[in-house]
């Protein structure tokens, strides 16, 4: 097999003709990445334990709960950022993610969104055994009695429709790129993560009319733990579109070599087929 040259991507750096890339690196036998140790793995875990305690303490009024989950996002939003940048950097500039490698993190990523789907799936379930089989406690009536659900034809299918169009939006920056097309991959990317900050900020606005809380009966707790996981999975997919954004700015983009940006698009487009089934399930069929 022929080994694949180490070449930097990005042209208008040279790390190795300036002695910055290690000469180890640039002269390896075989086509894999050996991760060098990084503290920022068990920081991040480090980060996700103040906020899941933080969260803990702040739903069941502790009064220093709301100030660890603070801080908690505070120091992963640090923590990922820097181990971002020495993703960037292994990727981008000293050209360690091979073909092998971007295989490699390829079916990573497919299995982490199979395990995202088997989280929805759980919720759904819930949902499906307590809607086909309404308890007797809510005089088997499902919605329960006292709940005054949210027409779907509201805010949720207005949803609907941005999260639709931001998909084709992110299908329209990965033909930008691919195409070489900087005006029409920045349009493309400026419209969907608009159309993202849009559909969040629409979400919140129908918690705050929604006229019953996580609390009060099992349809809140399933529709607010499907709804709000969703939510929290659109935050993170603007996130990294806004990431990828920055990086197309900064020139780490190249037709051939895209593979960050590829995850993110895949990403969205699992929100977007999530929305969809959330849609139909909670407020058209569940609200029947």
């Amino acid at each position: 097999m022929k080994i694949e040259s180490f070449l930097i991507y990005n042209k208008s750096f040279n790390y190795f003709n300036e002695g910055l890339m290690p000469k180890e690196v640039f002269m390896r036998k075989h086509l894999f990445h050996i991760v060098q140790p990084s503290p920022w793995p068990i920081l991040v875990a480090i980060s996700l334990f103040f906020i899941t305690s933080g969260l803990g303490f702040y739903v069941h009024r502790v009064n220093f709960g709301g100030s660890i989950l603070i801080f908690g996002l505070i120091l992963i939003v640090l923590f990922t950022t820097s181990w971002y940048k020495d993703i960037i950097t292994e990727a981008t500039y000293l050209g360690l993610h091979t073909q092998v490698v971007r295989s490699g993190l390829k079916s990573g990523f497919l299995l982490f969104i199979l395990s995202e789907v088997m989280l929805f799936f759980g919720f759904f379930w819930a949902f499906f055994h307590s809607a086909l089989c309404p308890s007797v406690e809510f005089a088997a009536i499902w919605p329960p009695q006292g709940i005054q659900v949210i027409l779907a034809h509201q805010y949720p299918l207005l949803n609907t429709i941005i999260l639709l169009v931001s998909g084709f939006a992110v299908t329209w920056v990965h033909k930008g790129v691919s195409s070489g097309s900087m005006k029409e991959t920045i349009d493309a990317f400026l419209t969907t993560i608009v159309l993202g900050f849009t559909f969040i900020i629409l979400q919140i606005y129908e918690y705050n009319v929604a006229s019953f809380d996580i609390t009060d009966s099992v349809y809140s707790s399933t529709f607010y733990m499907l709804t709000g996981l969703h939510g929290l999975h659109v935050m993170a997919g603007v996130s990294f579109l806004l990431i990828c954004f920055i990086r197309l700015l900064r020139n780490h983009f190249l037709s051939n070599h895209y593979l960050g940006l590829v995850f993110a698009i895949w990403y969205w487009h699992f929100v977007d087929v999530i929305w969809i089934l959330l849609f139909i399930v909670i407020y058209c069929w569940g609200n029947l």
